[in-house]
C-alpha cells in the first residue's frame, strides 16, 4: 500500500529499536521462579510480553502484582544497562530520519526511566522529541495517552501524517487507537489472521529498508 511521507514518526522500542528479550525474559523467569511459576522460554516471552507491568502482572500474580513487579523491576535494573543491544540498521536509521527534518519520538510499554536510561546508553536521545515508556501517561499503550504525549510540543497531532512503527499487533493496536499510520518494522512474515484486527499499511523488513523508502521519496 502506497504511504505518503511523515511528518512524525513514533516508534516501538524491543524488538523495533533493540533487541531486549533475553534481558527481559531473564527478568521475567526471576519474578515468576519467585512466585512459584514455570519459567518462560524465550519464545514463549516473545509471545506472551505485549502490555506494560501495570496492564499485565495483575493477571500473572493476582494480588501480589505489586510485589512481583518489584522484584521484575529489581532483576531488570541490574542488568539491563550492559545487555541491551540495538538491532541492526538502527542508529543509522534515526540518523538519517532526523536529518530528513521528521520529528521522532517512542511510545514503549518498557518502564519510562528504564526506557531513556537505555537511549542515553546507546547515545540516541538527541534524535528523539520524547520518549514515553509505561506509567509516564495515564494509561499506556494501546491507549492513545502516551501517543498524545510523545507528539507534545512537536507541532504534530496525531493522525495519517504520523507513523506508528513497531513489530507486534498492540503497536498496531496503538496507532489505530490514536488514528496514526500503523506501520510493522521487522523481517518475519505475520502469522495467518495475526493482525486482521488492526492491519499495518506497510511493512518494512528492516530498518535499512524503511530508512531507503523514505530516502526515496
Amino acid at each position: 500500500m502506497e504511504l505518503s511521507r511523515p511528518n512524525a514518526i513514533l516508534f516501538d522500542w524491543d524488538n523495533t529499536l533493540v533487541d531486549s528479550w533475553p534481558v527481559i525474559q531473564d527478568a521475567l523467569n526471576t519474578t515468576l521462579t519467585a512466585f512459584g511459576h514455570t519459567p518462560w522460554t524465550l519464545a514463549e516471552t516473545r509471545q506472551r510480553v505485549r502490555k506494560s507491568v501495570r496492564d499485565r502482572f495483575p493477571g500473572l500474580f493476582g494480588e501480589r502484582w505489586k510485589e512481583a513487579a518489584d522484584v521484575f523491576y529489581e532483576r531488570y535494573e541490574a542488568i539491563h544497562a550492559d545487555r541491551i543491544r540495538p538491532l541492526e540498521g538502527a542508529e543509522e536509521m534515526l540518523r538519517s530520519i532526523s536529518d530528513l527534518g521528521v520529528y521522532l519520538g517512542v511510545v514503549s510499554n518498557k518502564r519510562g526511566d528504564f526506557l531513556r536510561l537505555e537511549s542515553d546508553q546507546l547515545g540516541w536521545s538527541e534524535y528523539f522529541g520524547k520518549l514515553v515508556g509505561a506509567t509516564d501517561a495515564e494509561r499506556d499503550k494501546p491507549a492513545a495517552d502516551p501517543v498524545e504525549m510523545a507528539l507534545s510540543g512537536s507541532g504534530e497531532r496525531p493522525g495519517a501524517q504520523v507513523w506508528f512503527v513497531g513489530d507486534a499487533d498492540i503497536d498496531m493496536e496503538c496507532a489505530y487507537n490514536a488514528g496514526c499510520t500503523p506501520v510493522l518494522l521487522r523481517k518475519e512474515i505475520p502469522a495467518p489472521d495475526e493482525f486482521s484486527a488492526f492491519p499495518p499499511k506497510r511493512q518494512f523488513a528492516s530498518c535499512d529498508a524503511l530508512c531507503k523508502w523514505l530516502r526515496n521519496l
